[in-house]
């Protein structure tokens, strides 16, 4: 019978978004812009810090709306610094609005953000194999290659393994072991 990724077992937060959300393919601009600043604010510190406070972030942030989070300035950056429940670190605070300001850019040079980022596997997400948590790779080529296009665009927080951490996050990768329910099923989701 199979199981579920052993991490997924740590905490309710973290099975509700193994069980629905990690490794699906995402083409929605918001939701990658969301993501993006999530996984940079994750940045040193658990992922299950930031489901915790994915809800807070989401208020703080006005849903993940590049256009307003782009236009926000010193007084709303001094704001978000004594805002409860999101990390209150000046610099990752700093980067939603510059990568946010860069997301703009992106789309208006590509249509949508989506169409830029999924470039990266090829419009396709990469079908892992893995036996064990333990085998999953930190970064690949393809999440290094990511890292440098994004930086040489003015990106912040998105070294190469935030941003793998990213591709399996938004299903640019499916990561989950072969034991676990949902890699087969992401796996015929994408299978024509």
């Amino acid at each position: 019978m199979p199981g579920k990724c052993v991490w997924a077992l740590n905490s309710a937060n973290e099975e509700h978004y193994h069980d629905h959300e990690w490794g699906v393919p995402l083409h929605d601009d918001r939701m990658l812009f969301e993501f993006l600043v999530l996984e940079g604010a994750q940045a040193g510190l658990s992922w299950r810090t930031i489901l915790d406070k994915r809800e807070a972030y989401r208020a703080a942030f006005d849903h993940f709306d590049p256009l307003k989070v782009a236009a926000y300035d010193h007084k709303k950056l001094a704001s978000l610094l004594q805002t409860h429940g999101i990390v209150k670190n000046r610099l990752k605070i700093e980067s939603a609005v510059n990568n946010a300001q860069a997301f703009l850019r992106v789309q208006q040079e590509f249509g949508s953000f989506d169409s830029y980022i999924w470039s990266f596997v090829d419009g396709e997400p990469r079908q892992n194999r893995w036996l064990q948590h333990s085998q999953l790779p930190a970064y690949t080529p393809e999440s290094e290659r990511m890292s440098k296009n994004l930086q040489k665009r003015g990106f912040k927080f998105v070294g190469k393994t935030i941003c793998y951490a990213y591709m399996q996050a938004v299903g640019m990768v499916n990561d989950h072991t072969v034991n676990c329910f949902r890699h087969a099923q992401l796996t015929s989701a994408n299978t024509p």
